[in-house]
Order: C-alpha cells, then structure tokens, then sequence
C-alpha cells in the first residue's frame, strides 16, 4: 500500500461539510421498487455496474416479483436471465437461496436489520449496508471499490481493507454517513475515477494527497 499523508482533523471536518452540501439528497443509482428488489439489486451489483444490474433486473423481477416467486424458481432460469452479470452462476445461487430464507425465517419480508440481513445468502456486510443505507437512511457507511478509492486519496484511511476503512470512516465522519456513503460512490464513479480522475471537476483538490489508484 502506498504511504500517503493524513488529513487533519480540520481537513476532516471540511470534507465532511462539501460532501454533505455535495450530496445530501444522493441516492443509488440502481432502479428498485421495493425492500425485496433493492437487495437483489444490491447483491448483483458486487463487482458488477449499477447499469448493468438495472438492465437485467426488470424482466428478472417482471418474472420472480416477490420472495416466494424467487424461492420456488428453476436456477438455471434465474441464471439465464442474469447471465451478463459478473459471477452470474454464484448469484443466482445466492439470490435464490436469500429468497428461500426470507420466505422460511422472515415471512417473506425483507429483514430491515444489519445483523439479520447478513444471514441472508450474498449479504454481506457491505451489501447490508447499503440496503440499509438507502432504504432507511440509517447512519451507517458501507465502502465499495469507488468509497475505498477515495478515501485513500483523501488520506481520510490508509487501511488495507473494506471493513477496516469502515471502521475508520464511521469514527472520523460520525454523523450524516449514509449521505456520505451515497455522495463517495458518485463522486468516484464520476469525478475521483480509478483511471483519468477529472481533476478539473473536482471540488476536493485541495485536500488530494494522491491521484494513485486504490483498489480493494
């Protein structure tokens, strides 16, 4: 890992208030309707595009709209119908799988909880989180390739992992997380990008201590 300079608790606090008057009413950029359909979004969208997610899930979900539809579906159905997505065998296994559990443990109701979301199969931490984030709006912060990336560059984490750049961010930002979890993705899948950053357009230059790409 590269050795980069930290921001000061000032810097912190700076890029805490830009990100928040950035970002405060960002939102994912997968297309869902309900509780059920955002965490399969969520679950295929690891290592995957959130507009390649959102042009194979409408006839997926126009198929398999609820819980029970998807637990009582034929795998390899559900692995044709996402079979342009990254790792399609594993998640149409997990997908359904996720869907067996909701429908046998939770009634067929998505659980709007951390801890029982990670029960489900191809719900990780991350992935929880994220639904969290965005269907509830709790205080939580989930990090991907885009919020691992821009943390590194930002010398607001030096971790060598997701989880540990979590922990991290959740103890320097405190408050306001799921809209800076929301405003880190966009501004490094549009603006901090991995390769040709548009530094022209970035707002945060002057706290960039690195333009090297960062990967997890």
């Amino acid at each position: 890992m590269i050795k980069i300079k930290k921001a000061t608790k000032k810097e912190i606090l700076e890029i805490h208030q830009l990100f928040i008057d950035r970002y405060s009413d960002a939102v994912t950029e997968l297309e869902y309707k309900n509780a059920y359909e955002l965490v399969v979004a969520v679950a295929l969208s690891a290592q995957c595009t959130d507009k390649r997610v959102n042009l194979i899930t409408p006839e997926l979900f126009i198929k398999y709209p609820d819980p029970l539809s998807l637990a009582n579906a034929n795998l390899n159905d559900v692995k044709s119908l996402i079979n342009s997505c990254s790792f399609f065998n594993n998640k149409a296994k997990n997908i359904v799988l996720m869907a067996k559990r909701v429908v046998e443990i939770y009634n067929g109701e998505i659980p709007m909880d951390e801890k029982e979301l990670i029960t489900l199969a191809g719900v990780g931490q991350k992935t929880a989180n994220v639904v969290m984030i965005e269907y509830t709006g709790a205080n939580l912060m989930a990090v991907d390739t885009h919020v691992f990336r821009v943390s590194h560059r930002l010398g607001l984490s030096d971790d060598k992992t997701a989880i540990k750049t979590e922990a991290t961010l959740v103890k320097k930002f405190k408050n306001n997380l799921h809209a800076l979890h929301q405003g880190m993705v966009l501004f490094g899948r549009y603006i901090c990008k991995a390769k040709n950053p548009a530094c022209e357009e970035c707002f945060l230059t002057q706290y960039c201590k690195t333009k090297e790409s960062f990967k997890v």
